[in-house]
């Protein structure tokens, strides 16, 4: 019980630093030294309560509940070690580590500017302490034991020699309609096997094991990063309400812009390596698919961006002595950017989104649901309390009028057209809160005229002086960028075949904002590297438009059916399959020969039976090049199909909602027809009923067909189904658990049935994804400008 009682010492601890900081700002000179003690007591606690989960982790210490939950023997240490965040509780944990040691340095950052610390350090502390509530004991403690909740243990998982104990008797429960059984783990088994001198991990041997989606190189990166990112987030509210604080709003700004600079630049790279995580793994071949999770953590991101731009205006209009722009619009944003976080954390953890994403965690529970909607109402009165209490005195303080044409007007538009593409996110993402759902055209189609409007804005500001310019400078100053940016849209245009206006313009917009950030960059960095950190920044959001436009329209499809050792012609290569062979961590590869015009090389997608849920996983392989990738994505493998019949069948798999011709038809794979009935009856081995709706037009005219698999319990036969007026015939001759379904088509007239081949035959959907590096090229290069930009700031903060 260690672990609990650290993480209830640092809850303590951070109650305790909170009320001397208060202290502190109230006047009293002798606390503030209590306050920093307090703060390193719960830095330590943590730290050391983090250091002992991980060992339990790494020495498969499973009598906490939680290390038996996620991990497993027989994983590679990193992935071992990410299983400390895997789960609710871990991750909780790891946000709590993270925000203690930002907290650490931060309290020195404000520590050595003037009476700063007292005031930022207060409100951060209670962001810590609210964390570290979430992990006490009675909430989401990853330090509990097993059988502190009677945790019901997978029969295989106990060491077979002590099954026929005596002490097992009554613990023991069968589960007959999954031919499975489980050990009930409780403190009176605990004590029998303490007092037979049983060891608990002698007799508990094995824990559930990690997610296989989440067993990737990248899990070791991605979800840290985004708990970074989400803990500096937390550093511009504490600037912010400490400013109101003072009710002073000169300072804060330079202070903590570069935290805000760093914290996107983190927050922004992690919600990108996530992006590319799921392009490498999950194999449905995008990288960004608007799920809501994905997007609650994007929304703060980009509301830290805005800020980022105001901040800038503010600070500059306050060193020029032009008076402070933008401080109502920059103590918003920056509240609002941590609002988010934990709105964020809400609709993940809650339960919420359990239905509408693959990412959302599992109901935790009505206390703990309770205790973020209080931590999320807490921040919101203090953030929106403060600006309303002084909202007055700023009202009249800070109002001001820009000129049209100006720096600081092009700037704060860019940040408000930034917010609008948060708000439409915000509310797509929002929508199962209230019982609804978006498509995913509903996030392309509204954020694409944003994406267009921000480009041309980021150019133009650059071009436009600081409080005013004339509009004939701006003319001239701008024709050599826009010729530049059209003669890229041209090339797009007849060489890339880009067609669609919107997407035309897109391109223009984005091409306009690379000729304009990529001259400035160029000249600065060839005086003042530091001071071309915003540049390279855009020049790689710019980058990343055009990877979009790339990838977005213009990736080419097809699934095909290959059959071991023909050549198979695919997106204009020659795809020959050579066979699978197992890997070294027990799955399957399946070897692809790709000849594109005489250059030879191999992909190996990959499929195996995960032992975690019984499941077949699929992992995608991926051929790049400079100027596009080749994607491999598997579907299904069958050694033993019907793949001829006669001179005029042909085979073919597809997808829900995925079509092909054959003969002037029009074929359609519209879902399967499995009534409820039939589940129970084939989990059984008795009798069923699989059907494939097919839906077919041709000649003006359509039928619905559906072609079955019937079973007897013993024998499965595949009866196709037939349309005289088409002159056709379909028969289904195999079905896929993700969706798909292979279909045999011929012709009535043919005369000839199928015949029985046994063949190895591997289903895949490959891809071409062109310019695809644009992206992440992009993605990199801003996170360099990132980089550049908050060295430079944190230097000016010193001032």
């Amino acid at each position: 019980m260690i672990g609990n009682i650290l993480v209830t010492l640092a809850l303590l601890a951070s109650i305790f630093t909170m009320i001397m900081y208060y202290y502190s700002y109230k006047g009293y000179t002798n606390t503030l030294v209590y306050a920093r003690i307090g703060y390193h007591v719960m830095a330590v606690a943590v730290v050391v309560a983090s250091a002992l989960l991980l060992h339990a982790i790494i020495t498969h210490d499973y009598s906490y509940k939680y290390v038996y939950s996620y991990s497993g023997s027989g994983m590679s240490l990193g992935l071992l070690i990410s299983t400390f965040y895997a789960g609710q509780e871990g991750s909780f944990m790891l946000w709590f580590l993270f925000t203690t040691i930002v907290g650490l340095v931060l309290l020195d950052y404000s520590s050595k500017r003037g009476d700063l610390e007292p005031r930022v350090m207060l409100v951060f502390t209670l962001a810590v302490s609210f964390l570290a509530l979430m992990v006490n004991p009675a909430l989401k403690s990853p330090f509990n034991f097993i059988w502190m909740e009677e945790a019901y243990i997978d029969i295989s998982k106990i060491n077979q020699a002590f099954l026929s104990l005596p002490l097992l008797q009554g613990h023991i429960f069968q589960d007959a309609q999954n031919n499975t059984s489980f050990v009930r783990m409780s403190a009176e088994l605990v004590a029998g096997l303490k007092g037979a001198g049983i060891a608990f991990n002698q007799f508990l041997i094995e824990g559930k094991g990690l997610n296989p989606l989440l067993q990737n190189f990248w899990m070791q990166i991605h979800p840290p990063l985004l708990f970074v990112g989400f803990s500096m987030a937390t550093v511009p509210f504490a600037f912010a309400f400490a400013a109101m604080m003072k009710n002073d709003y000169q300072d804060w700004v330079k202070q903590a812009l570069p935290w805000t600079l760093a914290g996107m630049g983190v927050l922004g790279l992690a919600i990108m390596l996530g992006g590319y995580w799921a392009y490498g793994v999950l194999g449905w071949g995008g990288y960004w698919g608007w799920d809501p999770v994905e997007n609650s953590s994007l929304v703060p991101w980009i509301i830290g961006v805005a800020s980022v731009h105001t901040l800038l205006v503010q600070k500059k209009t306050q060193d020029s002595g032009k008076g402070s722009r933008f401080v109502k619009t920059n103590l918003i944003l920056s509240i609002m950017t941590y609002l988010l976080v934990l709105y964020s954390t809400f609709l993940t953890r809650s339960g919420i989104l359990g239905d509408s994403s693959v990412h959302s965690f599992v109901d935790p529970g009505m206390t703990v649901y309770l205790l973020l909607v209080l931590f999320v109402g807490t921040f919101t009165l203090l953030g929106f309390g403060g600006i309303i209490y002084r909202w007055k005195y700023l009202n009249q303080k800070f109002n001001f009028e820009d000129d049209t044409l100006s720096r600081e007007l092009a700037l704060f538009t860019g940040a408000a057209t930034l917010i609008a593409s948060a708000v439409i996110i915000l509310v797509g993402t929002s929508a199962p809160i209230f019982g609804q759902t978006v498509e995913i055209r509903f996030y392309n189609e509204l954020n694409l005229p944003i994406g267009i409007i921000i480009g041309l804005i980021n150019g133009l500001s650059l071009i436009l002086k600081w409080k005013h310019t004339k509009g004939n400078d701006l003319w001239k100053s701008s024709q050599i960028y826009l010729g530049v940016a059209t003669a890229i849209t041209l090339g797009v245009v007849f060489i890339g075949g880009v067609t669609d206006v919107m997407q035309v313009i897109f391109t223009f917009s984005a091409s306009f904002a690379l000729s304009v950030n990529s001259d400035i960059a160029y000249k600065i960095v060839r005086k003042k590297t530091t001071f071309a950190g915003a540049y390279i920044a855009h020049v790689g959001i710019a980058l990343f438009m055009l990877g979009v436009v790339a990838t977005g329209g213009y990736t080419s499809n097809e699934q095909v059916d290959l059959v071991k050792g023909k050549p198979t012609e695919v997106l204009g290569r020659q795809l020959t399959f050579t066979g699978y062979s197992p890997t070294v961590d027990g799955k399957y590869a399946f070897n692809i020969e790709v000849d594109e015009g005489g250059s030879k090389s191999t992909v190996a997608p990959v499929m195996y039976i995960a032992e975690f849920n019984n499941s077949l996983m699929r992992e995608p392989d991926i051929l790049t090049t400079l100027t596009k990738d080749f994607y491999v994505s598997p579907l299904s493998y069958d050694d033993k199909r019907q793949t001829q019949s006669g001179s005029d069948g042909r085979a073919v798999t597809l997808t829900k909602g995925t079509s092909t011709d054959y003969n002037g038809a029009k074929i359609t794979f519209e879902s399967f027809d499995f009534p409820e009935e039939g589940m129970s009856s084939m989990m059984g081995g008795g009798d069923f009923e699989i059907g494939a709706k097919i839906i077919v037009n041709v000649d003006g005219q359509t039928f619905e067909v559906e072609p079955k698999l019937t079973s007897d319990g013993q024998n499965r036969v595949f009866v196709p189904a037939s349309i005289q007026e088409a002159n056709l015939k379909i028969g289904m001759t195999n079905l896929d658990a993700s969706g798909s379904v292979s279909l045999l088509l011929s012709t009535i007239s043919g005369g000839s049935e199928p015949v029985q081949t046994p063949e190895e035959v591997l289903s895949v959907e490959a891809s071409v994804k062109p310019f695809i590096n644009l992206v992440w090229l992009g993605v990199l290069l801003m996170t360099a400008g990132f980089v550049v930009s908050v060295v430079r700031r944190t230097k000016e903060s010193q001032s």
